[in-house]
């Protein structure tokens, strides 16, 4: 039953079995409340329901399928899933449930290279054909200083044969260029070489590649990079796989090809005939989840060398595909030996481990301890970056299984860093059933009734059969004769509702918490539902029996909360409360309401107290002679007397008034041992009155009394004035003047007559 975890590096196999089905013991916590309401009826559904489900083979036990702890010695036979616990000299030995194992990775040196470029030849990549042309012998001098077995190959890709991605008219199939331009037909994918150490060769063919055309902007170059992962004439060997996707515009993804009357989707497959993609008018462009799953199993890292305009579209790519980079394309193509080898130094510097798909109920998680010390884990356990040659990370990757998938039969794993061919196989084996269901069984137990098989302590009825010893038929569960055997009388329910009646006997039902539990011959007692105290069942000083409180000794009360412990109640004099006072449940409850405190001791009214009115004068000595049965503290001011926050018995703030009409305060508290009075030394005396302050304030008085008179008198005046004036301006107003009945009025007109003018006149 002890794990097996082997790791054979020739076969690259790791053989893993997960236990289900182990030793433990028979101690329920409240954890792992799915174990009870599984319901397992037997051991091997008990340790499937949950990581803390154990079954119990002690036969007298009740609850067989519960929460088990997970330290403490063994009492039974336990069986739990996915833990080992063996009794061995008096020691539990634990081993955990998930199995883990470490992976190395190690970059090597020297390590071989295949590099197949696919270039976009419609008429925008124009000029960059003539750069690529001296591109084979110019990268293998730069990749001759990473690797020296390295390997180029070159494709290209325009668009899709059909309308309205190309011009059909028989003209623009022979040259879809306009003008004196000389290209060539238009072709979805063509493998112009495959991968090849030589490097002229690849000068050659390319140079002699021509331009091309179509009419949409976006190009078809999913359909070249599904072509070029999984056909085998692109020659890819068993090392890293470069693939470098030059192109100056956007791209066609699956859906697209509805606009040419293509709806067949992408079969992921190959179909070259003469190195040409001839398939490109039958199926759709491939999404992007297929590629990244193509990509992924052919273990091809893509390089995107892209104008940049169109950086932002490859990005966003780029996340999508695993082990993938970006790089920014000149507009003519110069640049793009050197965005390769940064590119793959990029690439190569990263680890990512994958898996294959998981059987159902298993769970892998990584832990990856990287360089300089960095550990990651949960998502980021996958990877490690800045990995130089020689550098050397370990993955810890634990599998966990949860259930038993495939019947239980043998699953497999496999584990590879992505792109990259090695791989590690894991082979699962689950153990899905109890060692105790193969061990001491018997077939037609007398102990089931000879209805069923007795198997880890309980039975395992045969089909039809139902009762814990496979009593009773199946058909009979419901009949009325069967009910009234689990009524306690005709006014109650089927056994009180708190379980189901099998065979005229009622099986309680099982609570989330094991230690909660129904029973009774109708389930009408539980032992959880009594009064409680402090938060806690029975004030935690007793057990629960049948919804009724049974006090430990010493403790009485519905909730046995009331202790019988007199000796709280003991005043310094060895009396009960003081001879003041009764004892309720362990507290003194004082009957002279003079007296207070925990043992009815405390009198702050009691003569003696005005002692504490000559601890704040000089009569300190004989205060302390007269009032010994108390400790006296002299504070220097209020707010250094006690508080009630300070002590944990009570305290009392008080004040009293002398015979000099002064004040004095004080704080009277009982300890267990002694009292306590803290006074403030220094009187709280009324002052006589201040006589500057009060002339300065007559003064004061009769000068703004007299500044207020004279502003009033003043005010007054100018009313007045202002009266008269208005009343001489509107007598003005009404004055009227006659110019004809003025007396003294003299007008300015003369008038004169000459004596001779009448006479002259008469002569003549």
């Amino acid at each position: 039953f002890f794990p097996l975890c082997v790791f054979q590096m020739d076969l690259k196999v790791i053989l893993i079995s997960l236990l289900l089905g182990v030793f433990c013991y028979c101690n329920p916590q409240k954890e792992g409340n799915e174990c009870i309401s599984a319901n397992a009826k037997h051991c091997g559904e008990c340790i499937q329901a949950g990581a803390k489900c154990g079954w119990c083979e002690q036969e007298v036990r009740e609850l067989k399928c519960s929460a088990v702890l997970t330290a403490a010695e063994a009492i039974f036979m336990f069986y739990v899933r996915g833990a080992v616990l063996v009794k061995l000299l008096e020691k539990i030995i634990p081993l955990r449930q998930p199995q883990s194992f470490d992976l190395k990775f190690k970059r090597a040196e020297d390590y071989p290279i295949d590099l197949y470029y696919l270039m976009d030849l419609s008429y925008s990549m124009k000029d960059d054909l003539e750069n690529v042309k001296n591109l084979g012998t110019s990268l293998m001098l730069e990749m001759k200083k990473i690797t020296s077995d390295f390997h180029i190959g070159f494709g290209s890709f325009v668009e899709k044969t059909v309308m309205p991605y190309i011009s059909t008219t028989p003209s623009k199939l022979l040259n879809p260029c306009t003008g004196d331009q000389n290209c060539t037909s238009p072709f979805s994918y063509k493998n112009v070489l495959s991968l090849t150490s030589d490097g002229n060769m690849f000068n050659s063919l390319v140079g002699k590649q021509q331009i091309s055309g179509n009419l949409d902007s976006p190009e078809g170059g999913f359909d070249a990079i599904m072509q070029v992962a999984v056909c085998g004439e692109i020659g890819w060997r068993n090392v890293t796989r470069l693939l470098v996707f030059s192109t100056d515009a956007g791209f066609h993804f699956a859906g697209d090809g509805k606009l040419g009357g293509i709806v067949l989707p992408n079969d992921g497959k190959c179909h070259l005939e003469d190195n040409v993609y001839t398939m490109s008018h039958y199926y759709d462009y491939p999404s992007i989840a297929h590629l990244v799953q193509k990509l992924s199993d052919n273990n091809i890292q893509t390089i995107f060398a892209v104008t940049e305009e169109f950086q932002p579209v490859y990005q966003e790519l780029k996340n999508l595909i695993p082990k993938s980079a970006v790089g920014t394309l000149s507009a003519n193509s110069s640049n793009v030996i050197n965005l390769i080898i940064d590119a793959y130094n990029s690439l190569s510097s990263e680890v990512i481990l994958d898996n294959s798909k998981l059987p159902e109920g298993v769970e892998i998680e990584y832990k990856s301890q990287c360089k300089n010390g960095v550990v990651n884990d949960k998502d980021d356990g996958r990877k490690c970056s800045n990995i130089s040659i020689g550098d050397e990370v370990n993955f810890n990757i634990t599998v966990t299984s949860k259930g038993c998938p495939n019947e239980g039969k043998s699953e497999t794993i496999k584990i590879k860093p992505l792109g990259f061919t090695e791989e590690v196989e894991i082979i699962l084996n689950f153990i899905c059933d109890c060692q105790c269901q193969n061990n001491d069984v018997v077939k037609k137990s007398e102990k089931c009734s000879l209805n069923g098989t007795f198997e880890c302590g309980a039975c395992r009825c045969f089909e039809g059969r139902v009762g814990r010893n496979c009593e009773c038929s199946s058909n009979d569960m419901a009949t009325d004769d069967m009910d009234h055997n689990c009524r306690k009388n005709n006014n109650t329910d089927i056994c009180s509702n708190n379980g189901e009646c099998v065979c005229g006997t009622c099986e309680c039902k099982k609570r989330p918490n094991p230690e909660e539990r129904y029973s009774g011959q109708f389930c009408e007692c539980d032992n959880f539902n009594c009064d409680r105290s402090g938060n806690k069942l029975c004030g935690g000083n007793g057990r629960c029996v049948c919804r009724e409180c049974i006090c430990d000794p010493m403790w009485s009360g519905r909730a046995c909360d009331c202790s019988l412990d007199n000796s709280t109640c003991l005043a310094t004099n060895k009396q009960i409360c003081n001879g003041r006072g009764r004892c309720e449940c362990g507290v003194c409850k004082c009957t002279d309401p003079k007296f207070q405190g925990p043992t009815c001791e405390t009198c702050p009214t009691c003569p003696g107290v005005c002692c504490i009115q000559a601890g704040a004068t000089s009569k300190m000595k004989t205060c302390k002679e007269e009032c010994s049965y108390f400790n006296l503290i002299t504070v220097k001011d209020r707010n250094k007397l006690p508080q009630p926050n300070d002590y944990p018995y009570p305290v009392m703030h008080c004040k009293e008034r002398d015979a000099n009409d002064c004040w004095f305060y004080y704080t009277y508290a009982v300890n267990d041992t002694e009292r306590e009075v803290h006074v403030v030394d220094k009187l709280d005396c009324p002052s006589g009155p201040d006589i500057i302050p009060i002339v300065a304030g007559v003064v004061a008085g009769i000068v703004l009394i007299g500044l207020a008179l004279l502003l009033i008198w003043k005010l007054l005046m100018i009313i007045h004035d202002r009266r008269e004036f208005a009343k001489f301006e509107k007598e003005k107003m009404n004055a009227k003047w006659d110019t004809q009945e003025n007396p003294i009025y003299k007008s300015p007109i003369n008038q004169f007559q000459n004596p001779n003018y009448g006479r002259k006149a008469a002569v003549l």
